[in-house]
């Protein structure tokens, strides 16, 4: 079973420690404008950090599920790959958005679209499941007849 869900575990670690890398980079940001917890108002280079790194977290949950049903249901090499994509895009926003609001933007579509493609991959894979478990309709080997 493990060498089905391994891609979609690797990925999953990586985006966790995405996600402190910008929970640190927040720490950061706090010393150096001198903003104590919980204050979250300061100059406009921190509050761009706090905002990149709380939009983060806040799509960091969907995007795990989407990830791991995708993997499950779909394909887990995809899942991985698209998963990826999304981390990477996720990094771009951090950087763009820590330098200026504007620079977030295309990767922010980027993400939502990769975000996407994991829903689409998922709602299709539960729909094979589905149907070829409740009803024995298997869709694969009527599309390859």
């Amino acid at each position: 079973m493990l060498d089905q869900i391994h891609l979609l575990a690797a990925v999953t670690v990586l985006g966790v420690l995405e996600q402190a890398y910008f929970f640190l980079q927040v720490i950061y940001a706090r010393r150096r404008f001198g903003i104590s917890p919980p204050n979250i108002s300061g100059p406009p280079e921190f509050e761009r950090i706090f905002r990149a790194q709380v939009n983060s977290s806040e799509y960091f949950p969907i995007f795990v599920a989407l990830l791991w049903q995708a993997g499950l249901f779909f394909h887990q090499g995809l899942a991985a790959a698209l998963g990826l994509l999304y981390l990477y895009s996720r990094y771009c926003y951090f950087m763009g958005y820590r330098a200026s609001s504007s620079e977030r933007l295309a990767p922010i579509y980027f993400s939502t679209g990769v975000l996407w493609i994991l829903v689409a991959a998922s709602a299709l894979g539960l729909l094979h499941f589905f149907l070829s478990h409740y009803t024995g309709l298997n869709v694969l080997r009527l599309l390859a007849a």
